[in-house]
């Protein structure tokens, strides 16, 4: 098993202003502390030691506060972004610090229970994933998000862990979510013919999909996508003590 993540830091943070004029998003506190922390933490406990993240909008604050992980137990890299990439852009820039084993993929402006250490347990989701075979881990809709963004592949009368996009939901079923977290071989990102400079990652997906080697599994734990200071203050509420 790898034991790299990759946490996406680099968003200028629009849907939080005002909370975000000042403070970069992955900074904002949940609890106390800063949400790419809980990340980190997380990440750290579970065996990924090796963590990299994208900065740009305000990107001293993240590298000043974060350092180079070593009072988190963590080895951090940060991949600087002069101006914002996407996120397939930036995901491309930062190949170099990755490696070329796949790694854990984590949405920054995420809040989630995610059992990152039960991934360290399972071998066939690392050692199985080739270039261009991609497992996301899909939530059930929330209500900012009621169309979904994808779907499981239907066989037959069967469901498949492949996925299409939501507008095949009509052919294949139920849409879910992408809930920011996925595993992903950095050759896909290296090998995807059509990248630019700055892209998002749903064209990757996109290109996965045409090749039928995206996969998915359903998340049903607790996950909110913290992007409005709306949703932070209900996740700072809702936490437990």
């Amino acid at each position: 098993m790898n034991s790299k993540a990759f946490i996406f830091a680099a968003g200028e943070g629009r849907r939080m202003l005002p909370l975000t004029e000042h403070c970069p998003k992955p900074l904002l506190k949940v609890r106390g502390k800063c949400l790419i922390e809980h990340h980190i933490e997380k990440l750290v406990a579970a065996g990924f030691c090796e963590i990299v993240i994208n900065v740009s909008y305000l990107a001293e604050q993240v590298i000043e506060h974060l350092g180079n992980g070593e009072r988190y137990g963590a080895d951090i890299q940060f991949s600087l972004e002069e101006r914002p990439l996407e996120t397939g852009g930036g995901l491309l820039k930062a190949l170099p610090l990755l490696g070329e084993e796949p790694f854990v993929l984590v949405n920054g402006d995420v809040w989630t229970d995610f059992p990152f250490s039960a991934l360290s347990e399972r071998k066939d989701i690392f050692t199985g994933v080739s270039a261009g075979d991609t497992r996301l881990f899909l939530v059930e809709n929330p209500d900012h998000n009621p169309s979904g963004d994808f779907a499981f592949k239907r066989k037959g009368d069967a469901l498949s862990d492949e996925l299409v996009l939501r507008d095949s939901v009509v052919a294949h079923g139920k849409s879910y979510t992408f809930s920011g977290i996925s595993i992903l071989n950095p050759a896909l990102i290296a090998q995807y013919p059509s990248k630019r400079e700055k892209f998002p990652l749903l064209e990757v997906f996109q290109y996965a999909i045409e090749q039928q080697q995206l996969k998915g599994e359903i998340y049903s734990g607790r996950w909110v996508d913290v992007g409005t200071p709306q949703r932070l203050d209900l996740v700072n509420l809702d936490l437990p003590d």
